[in-house]
């Protein structure tokens, strides 16, 4: 999938580079949610939890049209969104 990186609405010149976050688009281990609220009824966003090839954890709230990559939100994962991921991954390898 590609990535819209046109006029992202966040700092992408922040320590979260747009490489960054794509990278934990390809983590095999990423978690993507779609939440169950009305507050995203509007327009469809999912989350993604995933990790950069230097292991740092990224959380995205991003929009997709089942070709372009929208993200509009990346910060680094909280403790108990790394605890989320880690317990899926966890999972994941014992089954």
């Amino acid at each position: 999938m590609e990535f819209d990186w046109i006029n992202p609405p966040f700092d992408v010149t922040s320590p979260l580079g747009p490489r960054d976050i794509e990278e934990t688009f390809e983590d095999p281990f990423a978690v993507r949610l779609l939440p169950d609220s009305p507050r995203f009824s509007v327009q469809v966003r999912y989350f993604n939890l995933g990790k950069t090839a230097a292991g740092a954890g990224v959380f995205s709230v991003y929009r997709t049209n089942g070709k372009t990559i929208r993200v509009v939100l990346a910060r680094p994962m909280t403790e108990a969104e790394e605890f989320f991921y880690q317990r899926r991954l966890k999972k994941t390898l014992e089954a």
